[in-house]
């Protein structure tokens, strides 16, 4: 057999070549309409079902329930903090609720400048959490308490003896409407562990471990400031069960009824009620009435052996007898009044002799 090819068969060969070359340009154009079709059908369903955005990197912990749990929370923080600082301070304090967010942490420490930071506990919870002021803010209203006008004049960020015991009263009392305002989640006591005023020293998680950063502003006077709180997802995770804003509410009716009932009682027990002895009626004229002079003596409906009525307030509770004890009038109570006589009863003024 030769090997040397024709020019017939070279032919034949480029021929069947370009056959194939043909199939594979049309395979590749059927794929292009296929992929054109399916990117068109994405566009399709794209339009329909908004999508939005999400990156892997930062992974929300929190749904948006429980965001909103937040955010009504810390209102109601903001409220207690913002009356309890203008009792302290003296001057009117409007303590505002900006934002709620969950964040990396390290992008929380970030965004802190010329701040004092304090972290405390939220015992039994696990772990530790941050609240920071700025120092602008913070050395007005130590100004004020000081008995000045309330101007930020300090530069720098080292505070001296009086001034961390000044910011740590501040905290303390935040602290405390903290956990006053959280009390129909959870039950936990806030307690200020200690107080920094450079970022790098405070690193209660790892940078990367979700935050939701509570931001606030604070109005003294003419003065204007941020105030945030930091609390870490780990510390939150044993009670995210009870972040949704459905149980928080049904939470919190339960908790004030079994909260003020022993203090109604024992008010009701202490409250005045009026006890009044009907003794029996009459009636009369004007114009004898007119002519009653001092020792005159009124027949009533009733003998003086029967059970008179007492009532408290409209109602008739008890029954009686009349009688003296000492130099005082008196009654001495007999039995209960049947329930049907404890109807309210319409009573003139001039019958009831107490």
């Amino acid at each position: 057999m030769s090997d040397i090819l024709s020019q017939a068969e070279i032919e034949a060969l480029l021929s069947s070549l370009s056959d194939n070359g043909d199939e594979v340009s049309s395979q590749k154009s059927t794929s292009s309409k296929s992929l054109t079709a399916y990117s068109s059908t994405n566009r399709f369903v794209k339009a329909l079902v908004n999508y939005e955005a999400y990156d892997f990197r930062r992974p929300d912990k929190f749904a948006k329930d429980q965001m909103r749990t937040f955010h009504m929370l810390h209102e109601t923080f903001a409220r207690l903090f913002s009356s309890s600082l203008s009792s302290y301070l003296r001057v009117p304090v409007h303590v505002d609720l900006v934002s709620v967010e969950q964040t990396p942490y390290d992008e929380f420490m970030r965004s802190l400048t010329s701040s004092v930071i304090n972290v405390f506990s939220m015992s039994p919870l696990s772990g530790q959490a941050i609240m920071e002021m700025e120092m602008s803010i913070l050395f007005s209203m130590m100004d004020r308490l000081l008995g000045g006008p309330g101007v930020s004049s300090k530069v720098g960020n080292i505070l001296t003896d009086i001034e961390r015991a000044l910011t740590e009263g501040i905290v303390n009392r935040a602290l405390t409407d903290f956990q006053t305002a959280w009390e129909g989640v959870a039950q936990f006591t806030a307690k200020r562990e200690r107080l920094e005023t450079q970022s790098q020293f405070v690193q209660i998680v790892p940078p990367n471990d979700v935050v939701v950063f509570i931001l606030f502003e604070i109005k003294v006077g003419d003065m204007r400031g941020a105030m945030s709180v930091c609390i870490p997802y780990l510390v939150l995770k044993p009670i995210t069960s009870k972040l949704s804003a459905q149980r928080w509410f049904s939470g919190n009716a339960r908790k004030s009824a079994g909260k003020y009932a022993a203090i109604l009682a024992k008010r009701l027990e202490k409250t005045s009620l009026p006890l009044t002895a009907h003794l029996g009626r009459t009636s009369c004229t004007v114009d004898e009435m007119l002519d009653w002079k001092v020792g005159d003596t009124l027949i009533l409906n009733r003998k003086h052996s029967e059970e008179i009525e007492v009532l408290v307030g409209k109602k008739v509770k008890f029954r009686g007898r009349p009688g003296i004890q000492g130099k005082k009038l008196a009654v001495h109570v007999t039995k209960v009044a049947p329930e049907y006589e404890s109807s309210e009863i319409k009573i003139r003024n001039a019958d009831l002799y107490e």
